[in-house]
């Protein structure tokens, strides 16, 4: 069981990546990136295998400690848990990458392969992202003068 849960949960998110990776632009994907709903699925997911190894999850978060957190992985539940949590804060971290590239005006050419290191790697892709989302923001910043100029 612990083990088809634990496909399961990137089961669940695959189709939120596939709609902002190969339909970017799309109205229902733009809805579905902008909800953070999308992950309910995978913390669904994530409550059934966290419920057996709860007192395990405990020790290791309130008192964090490599031991700990190394015996609650070396379960299979504990293991599988935290792959669904990382796989949750993964599909979130894309929605935002994805959202805020649109509103940069980023290409999907640029944004696509971006998302698939969020998938893999997704700390490099955030690393990368965020000088990008930098550089970006000062052409939209200077597009959005004049506009707001024009009002006064």
């Amino acid at each position: 069981m612990t083990g088809f849960l634990f496909e399961l949960t990137f089961l669940l998110a695959a189709p939120v990546w596939l709609l902002m990776i190969f339909a970017p632009g799309r109205s229902v994907t733009d809805r579905v990136a902008a909800s953070p709903l999308t992950v309910l699925p995978v913390l669904a997911v994530y409550l059934i295998l966290v419920a057996p190894v709860l007192p395990e999850l405990w020790t290791a978060v309130s008192s964090p400690d490599l031991d700990a957190f190394r015996d609650l992985t070396a379960l299979a539940n504990g293991a599988g848990a935290v792959w669904a949590q990382i796989i949750a804060w993964d599909l979130l971290l894309g929605q935002w990458i994805y959202r805020e590239s649109r509103r940069l005006s980023l290409s999907p050419f640029l944004t696509g392969p971006l998302l698939v290191l969020t998938i893999l790697l997704s700390p490099f892709a955030l690393l990368l992202f965020l000088p990008l989302r930098a550089l970006r923001r000062p052409h939209t910043a200077q597009a959005a003068q004049p506009a707001e100029s024009a009002r006064l």
